[in-house]
């Protein structure tokens, strides 16, 4: 284990789905009969592509998973493998469309199942999500799952899928649903809709926190607002450049934007479908910008500052980072 490994970390933008290792995966598939052609590598890995590729990719793997017993499944594999990377606390986006397919008492019985098999690893977060290209009403439908289970456990709202889908406005019923029922706010932009989609989203849906926002760097009027505002971005530097956002780590735009003010906060997005681990995106930051253990120390701080967590899991959490 490296050094950076060990470290304990505050990681805010993981897909629970998007984390299954392939060996679950395929298990879960062959249980259940259902192929999988063309999902996997000569080497069991997830083949990569496109963005578009890769969304349809991460359906194909979260259909195999279709009840309760399968998200605790996969909760408990994903954490083991957090926990091999030195996560103290960890949020954890997930869609009822996905988990439960939409309807409100199957998705209390997969959160139930997830908040059992998370007991005892890392602490874990739910940030219920819904997803851009089902369209508004479904984001709806999405939204009263989160705010009905609305807690310690189910902590924030936010939404994923193709940027490109709709207008941020067309679900600002959804975000302000969340919000009145206490949840924290986050949305994916500035990935691949440019930084326009960071500045309707902010205007739109009043998120605390950016899924990406990497693009933001390309507008720096929209860099001053974001870094007088406070707004943290959820960065995924091996997520953008596995995806061709970015040629490199070290071409990638986070280390400008947090020389802006900007705060920035580092996260792997789907860790196994791009060969990444939160250690190894360390250790990539730290080649690419010379960044130390200070810097991962200051950055999980801000990780922790913008954590939808009550006050007093915030506290144990940073015992832990102080102990280190």
């Amino acid at each position: 284990m490296s050094e950076w490994s060990a470290r304990p970390k505050v990681e805010l933008h993981l897909h629970l789905e998007g984390a299954a290792p392939p060996a679950l995966v395929r298990d879960l598939a062959a249980e259940k009969g259902t192929s999988l052609a063309g999902l996997f590598d000569e080497r069991g890995a997830y083949r990569r592509s496109d963005f578009a590729a890769f969304l349809r990719a991460y359906e194909a793997a979260a259909s195999v998973m279709r009840g309760p017993e399968d998200y605790a499944r996969l909760t408990r594999a994903v954490l083991e493998e957090s926990a091999a990377q030195g996560v103290a606390y960890q949020e954890a986006f997930v869609s009822p469309d996905l988990c439960g397919g939409g309807e409100m008492s199957a998705w209390r019985e997969h959160v139930a199942a997830i908040e059992e098999a998370a007991s005892g690893g890392p602490m874990l977060r739910v940030v219920a999500t819904c997803i851009r290209h089902l369209g508004p009403e479904r984001a709806r439908a999405a939204a009263l799952c989160a705010a009905e289970t609305a807690g310690p456990f189910v902590t924030g709202f936010g939404m994923g899928g193709d940027e490109a889908a709709g207008r941020a406005r067309d679900f600002a019923w959804a975000f302000d649903c969340a919000r009145e029922a206490g949840l924290g706010i986050t949305s994916h932009a500035g990935e691949w809709g440019g930084p326009a989609s960071v500045r309707e989203t902010l205007d739109a849906l009043r998120p605390s926190r950016i899924g990406h926002g990497v693009r933001a760097v390309e507008d720096p009027r929209l860099v001053d607002d974001l870094a007088e505002r406070g707004v943290v971005l959820e960065v995924c530097p091996g997520s953008n450049v596995a995806l061709g956002l970015f040629p490199s780590v070290e071409r990638h735009p986070i280390a400008r934007l947090r020389e802006a003010g900007v705060a920035v906060t580092v996260s792997t997005d789907d860790p196994p479908f791009f060969g990444t681990t939160l250690g190894a995106e360390w250790e990539a930051l730290e080649r690419a910008f010379g960044w130390s253990l200070e810097d991962l120390d200051a950055l999980n701080r801000v990780a922790l500052g913008a954590a939808f967590c009550d006050e007093a899991t915030r506290s144990e959490v940073e015992k832990l980072l102080e102990a280190a």
